[in-house]
């Protein structure tokens, strides 16, 4: 008798440990999967970042023509030559990152995308259909511009909060993007993810065609 009530303790006693193990591999396992997706997903954004157009609107108001490019501290919209959506090129895309709250369940960063193919398309509201989730269960979505020195201006290199193409007559620098996720997550114990990405395309040049010259045709020996 008392060799089978040992015998049960160290048998409950191995499964518990058993149990124990399965839980962390499959924790780690999920963990793993969660990571992949969030490195794909922040090489995919810094990619489309990095891509950004100096696309010029023409407007037909008094202000004149400006460039496209609204930043603030939760959302974003440019113009992009790299769509996330479409598997082939499809020319430019106007991209709008918006951080959207979802409650208990944490914010989300979603993007919306529509082809540049009329004067208007960023006057149109997107259907909240079309949105992409990047990321999920996130606290906060931090949205950073590095606008460069200028001693003309009497302005230092510094990030600041938001970037008005219209007003700065050129696109920030680089672009800085800190997910932070929320409270209770596994990630949450660990640093917040940043994604920097430099905009090498930052200012808009206008190119005028010069005077064609023809080429007199080879003369055959």
């Amino acid at each position: 008798m008392v060799s089978l009530t040992i015998l049960g303790f160290i048998l409950l006693m191995i499964f518990g440990v058993f149990r124990l193990g399965l839980s962390a591999w499959e924790r780690g396992e999920s963990s793993k999967e969660e990571y992949q997706r969030m490195r794909i997903s922040s090489q995919l954004v810094s990619q489309q970042i990095k891509s950004v157009i100096p696309y010029k609107v023409k407007s037909q108001k008094a202000e004149g023509d400006y460039l496209l490019f609204e930043g603030k501290a939760r959302s974003l919209k440019f113009v992009s030559a790299l769509s996330l959506k479409g598997n082939r090129p499809s020319g430019f895309v106007y991209a709008f990152y918006e951080f959207q709250e979802d409650g208990e369940k944490g914010g989300r960063l979603v993007l919306y995308e529509r082809r540049v193919l009329n004067k208007n398309f960023m006057d149109e509201q997107p259907p909240p259909d079309a949105a992409v989730p990047l990321f999920e269960g996130l606290a906060e979505v931090r949205f950073e511009y590095y606008q460069e020195e200028n001693p003309e201006k009497n302005r230092s290199g510094e990030w600041v909060e938001q970037w008005d193409a219209k007003e700065e007559k050129e696109l920030p620098r680089a672009l800085r993007m800190t997910l932070v996720p929320r409270k209770g997550r596994r990630e949450a114990e660990g640093l917040s993810t940043v994604i920097l990405a430099s905009l090498p395309a930052n200012r808009y040049e206008e190119v005028r065609p010069g005077p064609v010259r023809r080429m007199a045709p080879p003369v055959a020996r």
